[in-house]
């Protein structure tokens, strides 16, 4: 099984970006395996899907508000190159974990993010 660990970010509040995630995952026929908060402004989620619905998951989590880092657009982007590339059902059936971790930037100021050396990359 792929293993992916994505970092992302909101302006969205978390009570409403939270459920919208939550049935974009499942609209997509992904498992959500864990949901935990992983300090007071972030959040991480385990996610499992199967290769083919790869492409609706990441346009299901950026259509939710979600903003991924570049490096989670790359990734993503990888695994959809990859889906559209296999020929045999059994290969497009393989199970994808992705790592989620989404920080939410509506409690956060500039300097607050600076001045903890915090990086969203």
């Amino acid at each position: 099984m792929q293993s992916l660990e994505i970092q992302s970010f909101t302006y969205e509040q978390r009570d409403g970006i939270l459920p919208s995630l939550t049935a974009a995952v499942c609209n997509c026929g992904g498992w959500i395996i864990k949901r935990r908060p992983t300090s007071p402004t972030s959040m991480e989620f385990c996610v499992e899907i199967q290769l083919r619905s790869v492409l609706n998951l990441y346009a299901a989590i950026v259509a939710t508000g979600v903003e991924l880092t570049r490096s989670g657009h790359e990734a993503l982007t990888e695994l959809c190159t990859r889906r559209k590339y296999q020929r045999l059902a059994a290969e497009l059936g393989q199970i994808v974990c992705i790592r989620l971790e989404i920080r939410f930037l509506d409690d956060l100021t500039l300097y607050s993010l600076m001045a903890a050396g915090v990086s969203l990359a």
